[in-house]
């Protein structure tokens, strides 16, 4: 296993991380846990040890994760684990404070490594977290945490206003192959010597644990999840890559990416060039180079509609059949909330695009573009997993 330093506050964290979205028996909090459920996680997490997978994250609102993994955690040495939840912020802080012992009791630990306000999304978000802040500073000057951050599915504008407080030692945020507008972001939390772990590789940035069969042409001999899990590990500013296993052997793959560390700029360039090539020839060298300048944020948007990742997804699914994940991803705008925030492009008729589109040099040909993304992604709405 390779491990980097975390930012200021010194872990040394593997370049591959537990995350712990999948393996858990249930999204509802205090449903009965099965023994065959509680045997899966256990193994799961003493293979992720094995490995030297040591950083463990998971959060309050992931369901029973926190209940099971406090059945495992206290039987294995505690000094060789970084352990990491998420509260979500709260306008009352005692509602918030109760939330994390809440936590710490289904966790079964003494301390936290690695606290995360979850979700800081939107303006208000920060604020609430910023209102909390003073309770987990007293939290880790007396030890119950050692490292304060955020996660966020936020804009990067809005991601960089939480960075620019300067309070968080690290931040959780999604940046892959397939969704780069964030890096301005990392590069700042960089720059303020923060910990970055990236959220999700594998599933939001682009389903490639069951990728289609174009994409796994165009980046071999890599499998996509090795390539991206490459692509991210080649900035030295990026920690940690959240890699969710749902049984023990997911991990095996994750491990074929460290091996090729050493030589991922050699690896990927080529694949990249070929994913490049392949969105020219689709659409053209004009569009596949200039799709999303000018493109304006989906609240200011008419009808909020989310264009940016709207074109993104129909770009995928065209150019590399991605159309599973298109539609997973499409069909949960307008149902995801702060977490994927904006609507489908459903309702185009009588919608005039001309003010918020003055900047795109693609301006006359999105709104059928638009159009066409709706009759390829749409279908039955999507929900965020915590709601299923």
């Amino acid at each position: 296993m390779e491990y980097r330093r975390f930012g200021k506050t010194e872990f040394q964290v593997p370049v591959i991380s537990c995350g712990g979205m999948r393996y858990q028996q249930s999204w509802k909090t205090g449903d009965p846990v099965s023994e065959e459920s509680q045997k899966n996680l256990e193994a799961c997490i003493r293979r992720a040890v094995e490995l030297g997978i040591t950083h463990i994250e998971t959060a309050r609102g992931y369901g029973t994760s926190e209940y099971q993994l406090g059945k495992i955690l206290p039987q294995l040495p505690r000094k060789d684990l970084l352990v990491q939840t998420k509260v979500s912020p709260m306008a009352d802080v005692e509602k918030f404070k109760a939330t994390f012992e809440e936590s710490m009791g289904l966790l079964q630990l003494d301390y936290i490594d690695i606290f995360s306000f979850h979700g800081i999304n939107t303006p208000e978000l920060l604020e609430q977290a910023l209102k909390c802040l003073d309770t987990a500073l007293a939290w880790k000057k007396s030890g119950r945490i050692r490292d304060i951050g955020f996660s966020t599915h936020g804009s990067t504008k809005d991601i960089l206003a939480a960075i620019n407080t300067g309070v968080f030692d690290h931040v959780n945020i999604h940046w892959y192959y397939v969704f780069q507008d964030n890096w301005p972001a990392i590069a700042e939390a960089h720059r303020r010597d923060m910990g970055v772990f990236i959220i999700s590789p594998n599933d939001k940035g682009g389903l490639l644990y069951r990728p289609s069969e174009k994409l796994k042409e165009l980046t071999a001999p890599l499998h996509p999840m090795v390539f991206n899990g490459l692509f991210c590990l080649d900035r030295p500013e990026v920690h940690t890559l959240s890699c969710g296993a749902a049984r023990p052997e997911d991990f095996d793959i994750h491990m074929e990416t460290v091996k090729l560390l050493p030589r991922a700029k050699e690896l990927i360039a080529p694949i990249m060039k070929r994913i490049e090539a392949e969105l020219e020839k689709s659409f053209g060298i004009e569009w596949a180079r200039t799709w999303q300048a000018g493109s304006p944020e989906w609240d200011d948007t008419p009808g909020e509609i989310n264009i940016p990742w709207i074109l993104r997804l129909r770009n995928l699914a065209v150019a590399l059949d991605m159309v599973e994940y298109g539609k997973m991803r499409y069909n949960m705008l307008g149902n995801g909330g702060h977490w994927f925030p904006g609507n489908k492009a459903d309702k185009l008729a009588g919608v005039r695009f001309d003010g918020c589109l003055e900047q795109s040099p693609n301006a006359a040909k999105i709104p059928a573009v638009l159009a066409e993304a709706h009759a390829l992604l749409g279908g039955k709405e999507g929900k965020r997993l915590q709601e299923n």
